[in-house]
């Protein structure tokens, strides 16, 4: 396989589950992953391996039951792929911030954000994705004064 051919694999990997996290489809997500999945969010947090994914994703989906992900552009260097994006979502869920709880706003949540993929040499499976975003921007965007 050639260097133009995983870069290539890597790029569509990385469509797949994206597409796939819109289809809430976890089992299919997870196995895009090579064999342990990890998320590492901006927050600090960091979501490693398949339960604690799993409470990820039921977590941030309790928040916004309807989140989606739009690819404004996609790009691959060495190990990693690099993604812009916007994420999609209904704020009809509870935020938790520490103590404090925010009610849900109903509000319409449309946020630019990148995140990265880390894959091991020679595979096209993910080792880690990343996502970066204003976290201020993102609570501003639905209707929350902070």
């Amino acid at each position: 396989m050639t260097m133009e051919d995983l870069a290539e694999r890597r790029l569509q990997t990385v469509r797949e589950h994206m597409a796939l996290e819109m289809e809430y489809d976890w089992d299919a997500v997870i196995a895009t992953f090579d064999g342990h999945p990890r998320y590492e969010m901006a927050t600090g947090q960091v979501f490693d391996g398949e339960e604690a994914v799993r409470g990820y994703f039921a977590a941030s989906r309790s928040v916004f039951p309807d989140q989606g992900n739009e690819i404004i552009a996609i790009a691959h260097t060495d190990d990693t792929v690099l993604v812009e994006f916007w994420l999609t979502g209904t704020h009809l869920g509870e935020i938790r911030i520490g103590e404090r709880v925010i009610a849900p706003t109903g509000r319409k949540l449309r946020q630019r954000m990148a995140a990265s993929f880390e894959f091991a040499p020679g595979k096209d499976r993910i080792l880690c994705e990343r996502p970066y975003f204003d976290q201020i921007g993102m609570l501003r965007s639905i209707g929350l004064e902070v």
